[in-house]
């Protein structure tokens, strides 16, 4: 079971890596979206990965339990996250609308325009 979660945490950071380092808005974002699938699944994997095991103590039984606190911190990075990209879209679209394009073109003459004017 670990072995598979690891391996998860792995593709959704190396696919979400992959995405981010694109050179069109869209692509951004969904890698984005992916790392925070990866650091979700990462904080949920801290609680201890046990099946069919409650989330609470139960004071009369010993029985294994898991950490309810990654949980809801999980939950949490779930909601912010969630508004983030929410954020992150429309940020996109307005660049989109406005410039007609989503392709980010970083050459070497936009840079040293750039040098040229802060001097």
């Amino acid at each position: 079971m670990e072995a598979l979660v690891a391996s998860a945490v792995g593709v959704l950071t190396a696919a979400g890596i992959f995405l981010i380092l694109r050179r069109r808005t869209f692509p951004v974002i969904l890698g984005l979206s992916l790392l925070t699938y990866a650091v979700n699944v990462f904080l949920f994997a801290t609680g201890r990965l046990a099946v069919n095991a409650p989330a609470v103590l139960n004071k009369y039984e010993d029985v294994p339990y898991t950490d309810p606190l990654p949980q809801a911190l999980v939950l949490t990075a779930i909601v912010i996250s969630f508004g983030m990209t929410a954020v992150i879209v429309m940020i996109a679209l307005g660049a989109y609308l406005s410039a007609k394009d989503d392709h980010i073109d970083m050459s070497a003459r936009d840079s040293v325009d750039d040098a040229g004017e802060d001097a």
